[in-house]
């Protein structure tokens, strides 16, 4: 399609080749079907797998920039916006796999909501079943239905057949309109992984922004989390950008709360892990010592530089 572009496709792969690849495909499907002109921008963050090699080779891909060095998710999510042409770009993690319509769909959704900055896809886990991918902004009455365990019903939003206002849209399939992300200065880099994007729609609604959820878009979530071991780091890096989000947002006094509350929700679930078969215990007792901790371990970061160090 010539002309302007008008949406780019932004990727960011973190040593994950055929995941990547699998993505490219469905993008490259996607685009055949588009009434205007896109562009696909992949960011490779320092993998060593051939994924930057394979993804130049791949006939869907319009730019490759290759890190030296593992970033950030928030950083990373920030310059392809930058880089990108189109008046909207669609944040894409490597394991997210776009099924047939879900880039018009999320497209026209921002078109016919000019008050709107962000379009959410609904996530689908590889059985195809549901995978939450909206929710309420962080709060300590969110928080407190989490301790009732109310969750589901109160904080998450991902619901419904029709497209919703929403506070915050997981960014593992997310449009996002370009000019509202530099309004607000992109994604804040000083989240390394997790709640950058509750941070980013949380900024952009105070400056009167919103965020959809559109159900009729649908993205495949290959996610690549573990849940047979304890995955320490992932755990610490949720926590501490958690609290830091928290922080950023709210009074000290909330801050307070929310450690306790979500540490209490935590507690109770390794209390019962150690009567239900398949659950661990050490790893929800993890998740309580990270949360009232959240400044202590090591998470995603520090890994990152461990395999940066590595890498030289």
């Amino acid at each position: 399609m010539d002309g302007p572009i008008e949406l780019s496709y932004c990727v960011v792969n973190t040593s994950q080749r055929e995941l990547l690849l699998r993505g490219l495909d469905a993008i490259a499907r996607e685009r055949e079907h588009l009434p205007f002109a896109s562009e696909v921008l992949v960011l490779d963050n320092g993998s060593r797998d051939g994924s930057a090699e394979a993804a130049r080779a791949h006939p869907a891909v319009d730019e490759v920039i290759a890190l030296d060095e593992r970033r950030g998710k928030a950083l990373n999510d920030s310059e392809l916006l930058r880089r990108a042409r189109g008046r909207y770009g669609l944040l894409l993690n490597e394991d997210s796999e776009l099924q047939p319509g879900a880039t018009l769909a999320l497209y026209e959704a921002l078109q016919e909501h000019p008050d709107s900055a962000c379009a959410g896809a609904a996530l689908r886990r590889p059985d195809g079943s549901g995978q939450p991918s909206a929710w309420a902004f962080p709060t300590v009455a969110t928080a407190f239905a989490g301790a009732l365990f109310l969750h589901n019903l109160i904080t998450v939003q991902s619901k419904g057949g029709e497209i919703r206002e929403v506070d915050w849209c997981q960014s593992a399939a997310l449009l996002v309109r370009r000019s509202a992300a530099e309004q607000v200065g992109y994604l804040d880099p000083d989240f390394f992984v997790y709640s950058d994007e509750v941070d980013f729609a949380r900024r952009l609604r105070d400056v009167s922004w919103y965020s959809l959820y559109v159900p009729g878009a649908v993205a495949i979530h290959h996610e690549q989390l573990s849940t047979d071991s304890v995955p320490e780091r992932r755990i610490v890096e949720m926590s501490r950008n958690r609290d830091l989000y928290m922080r950023k947002h709210h009074s000290a006094t909330a801050v307070r709360a929310v450690r306790w509350l979500t540490a209490w929700t935590y507690a109770l679930r390794a209390l019962a892990a150690l009567v239900l078969p398949g659950h661990s215990p050490r790893r929800y007792w993890k998740h309580v010592t990270a949360t009232l901790h959240p400044a202590r371990g090591e998470g995603l970061r520090e890994a990152a530089a461990e395999y940066n160090q590595r890498s030289a």
